[in-house]
């Protein structure tokens, strides 16, 4: 059911898109808000990835770089099925985490500094775990993809109404300055609404699939709840410079004022622990891998509560 709503939500910011581009030229309007859609999807499904990392400032690390980091992504890809993905490290206090690539085989996880210093070890493995869901899901492409429609939403919008209306086959003008001021207000909105949407929906299943895949939901319960804390005190001023990769991160990393608390991309941090909570509740206590063989793994040693190392515990 969320694929189907996933792609119900794709396929009305396209409409979107393509409306804008009809109100602001008519016919040809919307023949090159197609081809434009088409070539910025096009590009981004190619180059996301590369484009993310590079805003972010992440540099990737190997298993002699960053041994822990790497072997829990390691051991978290090898349970899952997953191709190991690169693994990058972000020089930023805040603690945050996200996934990026258009396809398992081409995937990345980015975690910041910030995050491995205050986060314990099974923390750190819960968001991973939330991560590679993300991947398994192939999320990031079709948030890619959604934060590219929008983008390409709002500029045409406000293009639109610096011009005061498009015209048509015909040379005449198909929209009034009203209704061109109030497509420039509307459209990104109700772009920004559905973008939203998906990003949310997609948010807790990955919650889901990362407490699956370590077989422990508490971890990743237990990490939301440091990462909110920890994103609410520490600004993250690379995500504050390119807002349009917010929605990809674990944790909202935006300041909250304003409307970006109101239109959050991503969904109540209080409810996503719930869902942890309540999972753990429904299932038997479990040791998520055989400790005898993974003897120097990331678990080999788990602890019956996560350490208090940040300064939010």
């Amino acid at each position: 059911m969320n694929y189907v709503k996933t792609a119900l939500l794709l396929a009305a910011l396209t409409g979107f898109f393509l409306v804008a581009g009809y109100l602001l030229g008519g016919q040809s309007g919307l023949m090159l808000a197609f081809l434009a859609a088409l070539g910025m999807n096009l590009f981004a499904y190619w180059n996301s990835d590369k484009m993310v990392l590079r805003m972010a400032n992440a540099h990737e690390v190997g298993p002699n770089d960053a041994p822990e980091l790497y072997g829990i992504v390691a051991e978290l890809a090898q349970r899952g099925g997953l191709p190991m993905p690169r693994v990058y490290i972000i020089d930023e206090d805040q603690p945050n985490a996200f996934a990026t690539g258009r396809n398992p085989e081409n995937a990345a996880v980015a975690a910041t500094t910030g995050l491995l210093r205050h986060l314990s070890r099974e923390e750190i493995a819960g968001v991973m775990a939330h991560e590679l869901g993300h991947v398994r899901h192939r999320d990031t492409l079709i948030m890619t993809i959604a934060a590219t429609l929008s983008g390409a939403i709002g500029m045409l919008a406000s293009f639109g109404g610096m011009m005061g209306g498009g015209r048509d086959e015909n040379g005449r003008p198909i929209l009034n300055p009203i209704a061109a001021i109030a497509m420039m207000i509307l459209a990104p909105l109700a772009a920004s609404l559905v973008q939203m949407a998906i990003s949310r929906s997609r948010e807790y299943e990955a919650d889901r699939m990362g407490a699956e895949l370590t077989g422990q939901p508490l971890w990743l319960a237990s990490a939301l709840a440091r990462l909110h804390a920890g994103t609410q005190q520490i600004p993250n001023a690379v995500a504050e410079a390119n807002p349009a990769t917010a929605h990809l991160y674990i944790a909202n990393p935006l300041s909250a004022g304003g409307l970006r608390g109101l239109f959050s991309t991503h969904p109540p941090m209080e409810e996503r622990i719930a869902r942890l909570e309540a999972m753990a509740g429904a299932q038997p206590a479990q040791t998520p891998i055989p400790r005898s063989a993974t003897a120097s793994g990331p678990w080999a040693a788990p602890a019956p509560e996560a350490p208090r190392r940040g300064p939010w515990g």
